[in-house]
């Protein structure tokens, strides 16, 4: 069951930040992409099933946040992106501050994706 969970989330990651950066993009040259039903819910749907398979893959290899110090970084690192995420899509008045928003987000992703392929934890001792 952990092969096909992993490939899940990972392809779940991959959706998920192909969709925010249109969506940013987007925001950046003015384009009223809200007014997109599929732009609205399509990425809440990707994230959510991202966020249930990301609880199953710890259940399954027996490791969770706030113990496994790599599970830690990658939940701070997901609310930082989520936050400023949101600050970039939503929040910000200026295109420079949503640019600035956007760019900070991609850091916080990237340093997700970083952790989590250079994790300590290995899936041959499993």
């Amino acid at each position: 069951m952990y092969l096909p969970l992993k490939y899940l989330h990972v392809g779940c990651v991959v959706v998920s930040i192909a969709l925010f950066l249109l969506r940013g993009a987007l925001a950046l040259a003015h384009v009223p992409w809200r007014a997109s039903r599929m732009l609205r819910i399509v990425p809440h749907v990707i994230d959510t099933i991202l966020l249930a398979s990301g609880i199953a893959l710890t259940t399954i290899i027996g490791q969770y946040p706030f113990v496994a110090g790599w599970l830690t970084a990658k939940v701070v690192g997901l609310l930082v992106y989520v936050v400023l995420g949101s600050i970039a899509l939503r929040f910000a008045r200026t295109p420079a501050q949503r640019a600035a928003a956007l760019g900070a987000a991609l850091v916080a992703v990237g340093y997700v994706l970083a952790t989590a392929l250079h994790h300590d934890w290995d899936p041959a001792r499993w």
